[in-house]
Parts: C-alpha cells; structure tokens; sequence
C-alpha cells in the first residue's frame, strides 16, 4: 500500500539521501533467487557480513532465506574501506569468515598472477579493496539460489513493524526505499545483523547503550578513563561509566596514484574553525603517544627555533605526513584503508556527535552521515591547502586523494559510516574483558563449553569525547591486549524482554556484553563465524522444528566444526587435520588447554591417565600404548558422538 504522509514520516523519512547513505543504481535482479516472496525460513535485517554469512550459511542447509539491505549495496564495512582485515591471530577463526579470505586472495591470483605485487598486498587474503570485498559478497549469494537479496530495504525500530506471537515474530514490515511503499515480510526464523541493533530494539528485547563503570564488572580500563596511546592512565581517569559510546568515522579509501586520484575538494559545510588545532600540533609535534613524555624542555626549545625557520619539529614517534591524519594500511593496486589515527587529538574520528545513533532514526543518521563526511573532507582540505598549515606539512600529502575506482556512485567516498557501536542486547550471557583475558600470563581466557567461534582481537575502544584542555588523550581511546578466546553461544540469544521470550531471534551483531567486552566481539571476522553460527542454528532449529530454547548446543557445535568452523583455536591444528573434530570436542571440555594440541605425538601415559579420570565411564576407554594423541581423541569421538547430550554431562571438565 502507499503510504500517507503520517505513515511516512513515522517510519522515517527519507530525507538527508545522497552521498553518504548508500543510494545506488545497484539492481537487485543480479543476485540470485530476488524475486519477492512473502515468506521465508529465514528473515535476515541487514547486509553486513554477519548477514551475508548467516544466509549463505542456512542456503547451504537447504533453507529459503531473505536479506535485506537499506542501502544499494550488501557487504558493511568490509565493503566500505575497511579493508586491513581486524584479526589479531590469523587461523583464530575459520568457517565461512576463512572462506571469504581465502576467495579474496584468489581473487587476485587469479587476475594478476601468484608472483603479482597486488597478491603480495592483499596479504593472503587478509587485505583487499573495497569494491573486490563486496564483489565476493555478492559471488557467496550468487551461488545460493536460496538466497534472496533486496537492497533499499529499510527496517525501523517500532514495535509496529513486527507482528509477534507465541513467542515468535511473524512478520517484518519493511520500507521499500525506491517505491516508498511498505513491504510485509513473513519468516519461521529473524536475525538481526544490524550495526545498530534495530530489530531487537523493535522486538522488545531488552539492550543497553553506554559505558560500564569499573565498579560494574572490574574491567580494567572501564568508565572514564584518560591514558597515553601505548601508556600508563592520566588525570582525569574517574572509571564512571556513562551514557557515551565511541565514535565513529569513515575508512577512506585514498591514493597517491595520479592516474586512479580524485583530488580532495572543500565541503559545502566546511568549518575552519574545527581544524586550527591542528596547525599547532603539527608544529610543536604534539601526540598522544607515551613518548611525547620524552620530549625534553631543551628539545622543545630546539624546536621553536626549527618553527621560525619554516623546519618541521623532530619528536621520537610522532607520525609524520599523511599519517598524522589518518592511520593506512596498504591495500593492493596502490590504495589504503585510512583509519583514524591513534597518536592524534583530531583525526577522522569525529566524537560525541555520534553519541544519539544507536537509538535514532534514519532522518536523524542520515543527516549525521552527511555531517561526518563533510568533517573528514575538511580535514584533508585543511591539511592540504590551508595557508597556516605549514609549507613542508602540505607538500608531503599534496599527492594524496580519493580512489577513483572506488564508489563510482557515490562520489568515490565510502558509502556506510563505521559505526563502531550501536545497541548492546541483553543476551542470556554478557561477555566482559574477563572472557577475553587469561587470569594468568600465557594461559587461555576462560574456556566456554557451548562455544560457538574462537576469535582473537583486542579490547579496543576509540574516543567518547573530543580533545579537552590539559587532557593527555581522548576520554576512552585505549586498548589492551587479550589472547584468543571463545565466544559462547549465549552472547548471540536475547534474554525475556516486552513481548516476552522471543524464540525465533538470534542477533549476531549487536551481541551481549559490555562496552568493553563488546569492543573485541565487534570485529568483522568474529561478526562473520557469528553470523555463519547464527545461520546454522536457525536451521537446524527449523529443522527439528525446535524453539532456540531446546537447541542442542551440541548439536550446534559439531555442524560448524563439520563446516570448518573453529571454536577453540590452537596454534598447530587447521580445520583439515583429520582429528580437527574431535580436538574441537574435547577441547572445549577441558582436556587440552594448552595452546598447541600436538596431535601427532604419541599420547603420555600421564595424559591417557587424565583422559580415563575425566570421562569416568560414560565413554569407553580402549587407548592403546603408542598411540598419537589425535588418534585417542578420535577412538573417544567416535563413541561420544553415538550417546545423547544427557549421557555426556558426566564428563569431568576439570
């Protein structure tokens, strides 16, 4: 039906499109398997990588799946500049995020030659170019007849858009962005892949926005906080939680390649004024970083001379050029994934105006996307043209601008903002830094039974707040280390909410946990296995014809370990060791937490003796002298996958 004026407005207006929100002339015809139907198994909101993983993954389960994407193009922020891919451990996580690695790299084997420089760049996969990320997206769909893909599809966050029932949503009420009518969407099965957490909202789940406080769950680093980049904390540092979240900013994709250089113009919008601290730090040298400490006062008097004669400053560790706006990495054929830069008080990141996202409309998004790249297409503007910056700062980032193979649509600037945060969903277990960090140096963090990936990234927040005076930071820009670690299944379940317990919802995106726990979860290669596992549990709950509620975790578990999938990782074992599943079991059931799983030795009678103790009975035990450790694990498995989940509880994880 048409909508009214009301209607219209209520479900958000469309005004405020253009150049940062996605509109394209992408037909969705060129995905397979787009003709609208009214009902599917699954009903995915959101074309982020979590989304597309989660379809492809219930396709290839025989199931009819729906993805809808507000803008004109699927694939997130991988699609969108991110492409120095977030892994801190590379082989931490496998399944389907592996796959999209190992297809990205194929991609330019195949192109350009093994021995090509652009196959040296794109790191094994692991860095690649926008355009090529969303290329593969759309070839995982392609392949999927299952799979239908709608673009320009808007979800709102009203209660009024869902029909929910017996403990289930029926129906999505979704707004064509084209036709400016409202489509009804009827599933057996919703997940929600949003970046902001929309459809949980709309479901009554229960989330939150925000800082924890220390006092909350001892995380170190929590609240408010002030500390040097790489460095001890400073004054200021209260640890209060609060209602702020951290900011946002595009990663531009930019060159120094004449012949693929689009030069950086003035914004409409552009303010001077927001970029004139800007001109005294690159001067004196000013940084973030715990170096700056050093700087000696008989330096600083060395540089003030060095000023009056047109010199640039000398400061240990400051970043110089094109880096102290934004930090590359280099991507192949020539251009970077531009990130905010972490020595810097003004970088892309724009903080505090980001703070009303989470929980806003589209107008209200629309308009701050429009108003975030405006901010960082100043900033280039400023640092390459304005007559205070000083002469040597501009000839070294003269070369630099916009890829122009990149965003032919959209003015060769990233269609997607980076929304780092967004609703937090009250799941049914709230992952801190506690799950991500050992108790002690060089063990495991804690091992989750019903793990559903392993992932490994640090506990990484940008900044909540903008520079202020005599702060030596951004409020909440920091990170610490962690060491891969397993996420349980229960982070992606919503917990009873307003319209009760939904049991037909998993959101692989706005997961549970804290801000902090939160911001190591929030990586797209840990996004992407929980989005593949949140596909297969669908499945296999529509299946058996299940709630979420009566999933057999186990069940869960050994489809994606079947499927490459990698729940616990160790550093010796890849997915294609013929004991790969039975370590995968036993492992998250405490018989090897160590980091190396050696499975081709000869198994200790020590360890056969541990073996015996921990499953007491309920498995027979026949290990034989002289066999390799993987060949005991897999005689085990092989009678363990013959009894029910009940037979099992007797194992001794301890």
């Amino acid at each position: 039906m048409k909508l009214s004026r009301r209607e219209y407005l209520k479900l958000s207006s469309l005004s405020g499109l253009g150049i940062s929100t996605g509109l394209s002339t992408m037909n969705p015809a060129t995905f397979a398997g787009t003709a609208a139907d009214p009902s599917y198994d699954l009903v995915i909101i959101g074309g982020t990588p979590a989304g597309i993983m989660a379809a492809v993954a219930a396709a290839r389960m025989g199931k009819k799946s729906l993805l809808l994407e507000r803008t004109g193009h699927i694939g997130g922020l991988p699609a969108n500049g991110l492409g120095a891919t977030d892994i801190a451990t590379r082989g931490a996580t496998g399944g389907l995020f592996l796959e999209f690695i190992q297809r990205i790299q194929q991609y330019y084997v195949k192109k350009y030659g093994a021995d090509s420089q652009q196959v040296k760049d794109c790191s094994d996969g692991y860095h690649f170019e926008p355009s090529i990320a969303e290329q593969v997206f759309t070839e995982m769909l392609k392949e999927q007849p299952n799979v239908t893909v709608l673009t320009m599809r808007q979800f709102d966050a009203f209660p009024e858009n869902l029909v929910i029932e017996s403990g289930g949503i029926r129906q999505a009420k979704i707004l064509n962005r084209t036709t400016n009518q409202v489509e009804s969407y009827t599933g057996s099965f919703f997940l929600d892949a949003t970046y902001e957490g929309d459809l949980i909202a709309a479901a009554g789940v229960p989330y939150v926005i925000g800082r924890e406080g220390k006092s909350d769950f001892n995380e170190h680093g929590a609240g408010q906080l002030y500390k040097y980049w790489a460095g001890e904390e400073g004054p200021g540092t209260t640890y209060q939680g609060d209602n702020s979240i951290q900011s946002f900013n595009y990663r531009v994709c930019i060159t120094e390649n004449p012949a693929n250089r689009v030069p950086i113009q003035k914004p409409k919008t552009y303010n001077r004024d927001e970029y004139v601290s800007f001109i005294e730090d690159t001067w004196t040298g000013n940084f973030t970083g715990v170096a700056i400490k050093k700087l000696t006062p008989a330096q600083r008097e060395e540089n003030k001379k060095r000023r009056q004669q047109g010199l640039p400053p000398i400061v240990t560790g400051t970043p110089e050029g094109i880096l102290r706006i934004t930090n590359i990495v280099k991507l192949p054929n020539g251009k970077t994934d531009g990130n905010n830069q972490h020595f810097a008080f003004l970088s892309t990141d724009l903080p505090e105006e980001n703070w009303p996202w989470p929980a806003s409309g589209w107008e209200w998004r629309d308009r701050f996307a429009d108003r975030l790249r405006d901010y960082i297409l100043g900033l280039f503007y400023f640092a390459q043209n304005d007559p205070e910056m000083p002469e040597w700062y501009r000839k070294s980032i003269a070369n630099w601008g916009l890829a122009k193979d990149e965003y032919t649509d959209n003015n060769n600037f990233p269609r997607q903002v980076y929304v780092r945060e967004g609703r937090r969903m009250k799941g049914q277990y709230w992952f801190t830094t506690h799950d991500a960090q050992p108790a002690t140096p060089g063990a495991r963090p804690p091992i989750h039974a019903d793990s559903i990936t392993a992932s490994h990234y640090a506990i990484d927040s940008h900044a909540v707040r903008k520079r202020e005076t005599g702060r030596i930071h951004l409020d909440g820009f920091l990170s610490y280390p962690t060491r891969p670690y397993t996420v349980p299944f229960g982070t992606i379940v919503p917990t009873k909410g307003t319209a009760g317990q939904i049991e037909n919802l998993l959101a692989p995106v706005p997961v549970s946990g804290t801000h902090l726990g939160f911001s190591t979860l929030r990586m797209e290669p840990c996004w992407m296995a929980l989005g593949h596992a949140a596909g297969v549990a669908a499945s296999l709950c529509l299946s058996k014809k299940q709630k979420v509620s009566q999933l057999s975790r186990r069940l869960l578990q050994e489809e994606l370990i079947k499927q490459k999938g990698i729940l616990m990782y160790f550093s010796d074992v890849k997915p294609n060791h013929p004991q790969f599943e039975a370590l995968q079991f036993f492992a998250l059931r405490g018989f090897l937490p160590d980091w190396k799983a050696e499975l081709d030795r000869p198994a200790t009678a020590t360890e056969l003796a541990d073996w015996k103790r921990r499953i007491d009975k309920t498995i027979p035990f026949a290990a034989k002298e002289g066999q390799t450790r993987g060949q005991v694990l897999q005689a085990l498995y092989e009678s363990a996958r013959k009894l029910p989940d009940g037979a099992l509880a007797g194992l001794n994880t301890k």
